[in-house]
């Protein structure tokens, strides 16, 4: 397990996970989204967006000077060490979107919204597994997510939302309704992607023998137990409901030891996506 910390907190695996979804997202970018004539969200929207809107400067510029006081609030919120590695996500990205092409004949709109919304997904998720991100929109998802607990594609889907919002009238209808078919599938799979490794099982049992079933779940499964003190709203009898908290492929193993020793036990399965402590995930601290 300590290897295990080690390994995710060193510099060469963030760099290897921010240069992995950065090239993963160029990808879906320039194989799919561009060749759709897709606008793309995030802060070079926003970019793009006040190009149009009042011609001072290049789009580049822009997305530059936008970029700067999220930087800063990044520096104070979050941590140096997140800025820097997301200085890297900006470049390794700015450099993949002109280097990585895979020409593919998607003609159909749809197939290219599903397909490159599902890989820009996927690379983003790979690269904020990191301590970084590839900047823009994703260091304002993290200090939301840091400060509020709001989760990232959430965030940056609702941003997205409203910048194409502002878009109407100034951009053609069309391909801003695409857009935004695109954004929904990237924020889903970011969020998928996100939590893939930290998904548990949350469960309650409700029995008789849940002394029982607690022993048989610290020998047979390797996990802990706690119980809560309740009582029957009917019967008025004290009861002791085990709280555990599983692996998804160890919830059938669960089942079975909990049925086996009480074939009358009450059981109730939760999904939970971040489970911190000994034996799960660690903390992430930017």
């Amino acid at each position: 397990m300590t290897a295990y910390r080690n390994l995710i907190s060193s510099i060469a695996w963030n760099l290897a996970l921010l240069t992995l979804g950065a090239f993963i997202f160029a990808v879906g970018v320039t194989t799919f989204a561009i060749p759709q004539g897709l606008i793309m969200g995030g802060f070079s929207g926003v970019g793009l967006l006040l190009y149009y809107l009042t011609d001072l400067f290049s789009p580049g510029i822009w997305y530059f000077l936008v970029n700067l006081p999220v930087m800063l609030a990044g520096w104070l919120i979050v941590s140096r060490r997140f800025i820097f590695y997301s200085l890297y996500g900006m470049l390794i990205l700015s450099v993949a979107l002109d280097t990585v092409v895979i020409p593919l004949a998607v003609t159909d709109p749809f197939l290219a919204i599903l397909a490159g919304g599902t890989i820009m997904g996927f690379g983003a998720g790979i690269s904020l597994h990191s301590l970084g991100s590839m900047g823009g929109v994703d260091i304002i998802a993290i200090v939301l997510n840091q400060k509020l607990g709001m989760r990232i594609g959430t965030v940056s889907l609702v941003f997205n939302f409203l910048l194409f919002s502002l878009s109407f009238g100034i951009l053609e209808l069309e391909p801003i309704l695409y857009s935004l078919a695109l954004t929904f599938i990237i924020a889903q799979v970011m969020d998928y992607v996100l939590s893939m490794f930290n998904q548990r099982k949350l469960v309650l049992i409700i029995s008789e023998r849940s002394e029982e079933i607690a022993v048989l779940v610290r020998e047979r499964l390797q996990r802990g137990a706690t119980f809560l003190n309740g009582s029957g709203a009917y019967t008025g009898r004290a009861k002791k409901i085990l709280l555990t908290v599983v692996n998804p492929y160890q919830l059938k193993r669960l089942e079975e030891i909990a049925f086996k020793a009480d074939e009358d036990a009450f059981m109730i399965t939760e999904n939970t996506f971040n489970v911190l402590g000994r034996g799960f995930s660690k903390r992430k601290v930017y």
